[in-house]
């Protein structure tokens, strides 16, 4: 059941990528293992770093000269909180853009951080595969070493049985042969 469970996360997250799903990553902390600050800094990422977050941020300036300037000022002909230089907007802006450079900071050191978690995940599961090979392929050799060794016994129990030295040159004995047959693995 983890096995189909763990493909089926692998497949969605290489069909749409490791850009909005690094947080299933085994390697990657989550959840509660996770700071305030670092959740925090997910939250923001993901809400600033987005096109909905944009298009918002544009209407509420948009609606912000529109109240300002057509509805208070032309259409209901009081005076505007903010009239047309908007000299308001452009002090939250200025502090918005200040706040947000901060953020960004903040965002991009933690995505510094999941890609080093995301790293060292990588090079320990490397690590591994590399042991698993090395071991694999001393199997390999052995297997092929004890085959070679029993092709070579299969060869002298045919001459000593009366096949000859022809025999024992060409190989293995012909597969009809008793002495041929590959002995039974475990």
């Amino acid at each position: 059941m983890t096995g189909e469970v763990a493909s089926a996360t692998i497949g969605i997250v290489s069909a749409r990528g490791w850009q909005t799903h690094w947080n299933k990553h085994p390697g990657v902390r989550s959840g509660d293992e996770l700071t305030f600050g670092e959740r925090a800094a997910d939250r923001m990422r993901a809400v600033m770093g987005s096109w909905p977050f944009v298009f918002c941020f544009f209407a509420v300036m948009v609606t912000w000269a529109l109240v300002n300037t057509v509805l208070l000022h032309r259409v209901l002909h009081h005076h505007a909180f903010d009239p047309y230089p908007y000299i308001l907007l452009n002090l939250f802006l200025s502090m918005l853009a200040g706040v947000q450079a901060a953020a960004l900071l903040i965002a991009a050191k933690r995505a510094d951080a999941v890609a080093s978690e995301i790293a060292v995940h990588t090079e320990k599961n490397t690590d591994e595969l590399k042991t698993l090979l090395a071991e694999n392929t001393d199997l390999t050799r052995q297997v092929k070493t004890n085959t070679d060794l029993l092709y070579e016994l299969q060869a002298r129990i045919a001459a000593l049985g009366g096949g000859g030295a022809a025999e024992s040159a060409t190989g293995p004995a012909p597969a009809g042969d008793v002495t041929s047959d590959p002995p039974a693995t475990v």
